[in-house]
């Protein structure tokens, strides 16, 4: 069988996902690294529409701006937790939290280029 130099460098995937003590995700990774994330970090980082906009927004907020008061949901104080991980096709989980936030397609190579929690 003859190989090509591509073969050797496709990225990692994840082979196992468990559950931590504390909540977290760790996932494993088929190069046998592994990484630990808590639902907070995840949730900070979710590259859907709404939340590149909020941050958006957030960044462009003049420094000299009155605050404005924030509100919580509900469900917003709760501690956040994942509520599901569920496959998006061969690249990416889709995440939900229990804040009620279902719309982020968390990419492999976004996992893997997170801040580990550990």
């Amino acid at each position: 069988m003859n190989t090509t130099d591509a073969e050797f460098d496709s990225p990692a995937y994840p082979t196992k996902l468990q559950r931590g003590e504390a909540g977290e995700i760790v996932i494993h990774w088929s190069d046998e690294r592994r990484t630990v994330h808590t639902a907070r970090s995840l949730r900070a980082a979710c590259p859907c529409a709404s939340c590149r906009e909020k941050h958006k927004s957030e960044e462009e907020t003049p420094a000299d701006a009155p605050p404005l008061l924030p509100v919580l949901s509900a469900a917003e104080a709760r501690p956040l937790e994942i509520t599901a991980m569920r496959p998006a096709g061969q690249y990416a989980y889709n995440i939900q939290f229990s804040d009620g936030h279902t719309s982020g397609l968390f990419t492999f190579d976004l996992l893997r280029s997170m801040k580990d929690v550990r």
